[in-house]
């Protein structure tokens, strides 16, 4: 009976010692690193389980041990992440508890979209439309539709889009973006027109919309803008015409071909404020925040022209007479 006893116990160490060797292979094989040599992109589709996701991981050859990630299931359910739809970057060297770990979280792989400051509607709906993995939502709807689509209906879009670096990831879609672009702006108009100076001789948040395009489209040194924004506000002041070249290019529309005729300058447009007064109805490009602050708080000062020098920036200056030996200096001769 004693042997019987001495039998089974040693049986039992065995067994025992068997199952602990069992568990810790099958625990250095999610340990392990998954069998990638260079990094690539996953998805996880939408409503996919865990064993089919396993199933797919190793047809694709990323994990050559399916078993223990089926034994997984089985042994530890508790500790199965739940899986998220998305696409996810599998990095060589990460271990398969890694692996599942990042297919659990929200690290799914993003784009950047870029729209940059001083351009039109127009080109950013371009940009959207050409979006790597972006849903498409608007292709087909007109400017007045998408302005509808987005609570807006009958207002002019121009201006009306924040432009920054927006990150998305496949499965958004470019009316998100959209939304997204449309609240930074109405949030940072709502922001900077509170802040504006006394005088300003605006009389609402959307003049003051049009007002930082003009100057967007005016300069690309950040430093001008306040003195551009002290010329058109000193002209409004005295009832003199903005005269920008930009206003008159944004008029032509396709047309505009690189160069401005004098017939272009005369041209009665709603937006050649050559011809107009004021302001033209809409703004004319995106403006960032540095020109819709530049708009509401104009540099002091007595100039009232500008002519570009050819560098980036203009010369201002405070009398006609002036301004007009600038333009010979910096356009006529060049």
């Amino acid at each position: 009976m004693r042997r019987v006893l001495i039998f089974l116990l040693v049986l039992a160490l065995v067994a025992a010692a068997a199952l602990f060797g069992g568990y810790r292979y099958w625990q250095s094989r999610l340990a392990a690193p998954i069998a990638l040599e260079e990094a690539r992109l996953y998805e996880v589709p939408q409503g996919a389980g865990y064993h089919r996701v396993v199933g797919e991981l190793a047809r694709e050859g990323v994990i050559e041990e399916a078993w223990a990630f089926r034994a997984l299931a089985r042994l530890e359910p508790q500790s199965l992440p739940r899986l998220r739809p998305g696409e996810y970057r599998l990095e060589p060297g990460m271990s398969g508890r890694e692996l599942l770990e990042l297919l659990g979280s929200d690290r799914v792989v993003t784009y950047p979209l870029t729209v940059p400051e001083g351009w039109t509607f127009a080109q950013m709906r371009e940009l959207l439309a050409d979006a790597p993995k972006l849903a498409q939502q608007t292709a087909e709807l007109s400017d007045e539709a998408l302005m509808a689509r987005l609570g807006r209906e009958g207002q002019h879009p121009e201006g009306w889009f924040f432009p920054d670096t927006y990150l998305y990831h496949k499965g958004v879609s470019d009316l998100e973006i959209l939304e997204q672009a449309l609240a930074r702006m109405e949030a940072t108009l709502e922001a900077v027109w509170a802040e504006r100076a006394d005088d300003l001789p605006l009389e609402s948040p959307y003049e003051a919309l049009i007002m930082a395009s003009l100057i967007e489209r005016e300069t690309g040194a950040p430093e001008e803008r306040p003195e551009i924004a002290g010329v058109f506000k000193r002209r409004l002041e005295r009832g003199m015409r903005l005269q920008t070249d930009p206003t008159v290019i944004y008029g032509m529309g396709e047309r505009y071909a690189g160069n401005i005729t004098r017939a272009d300058l005369r041209e009665a447009t709603p937006y050649n404020t050559y011809v107009i007064d004021g302001l033209p109805p809409t703004p004319i490009a995106l403006p960032g925040r540095a020109s819709l602050e530049a708009a509401v708080n104009p540099k002091p000062g007595d100039t009232l022209y500008f002519v570009a020098k050819g560098d980036g920036t203009h010369h201002f200056s405070r009398t006609l007479r002036e301004h007009n030996n600038a333009v010979n200096r910096y356009i006529r001769n060049r």
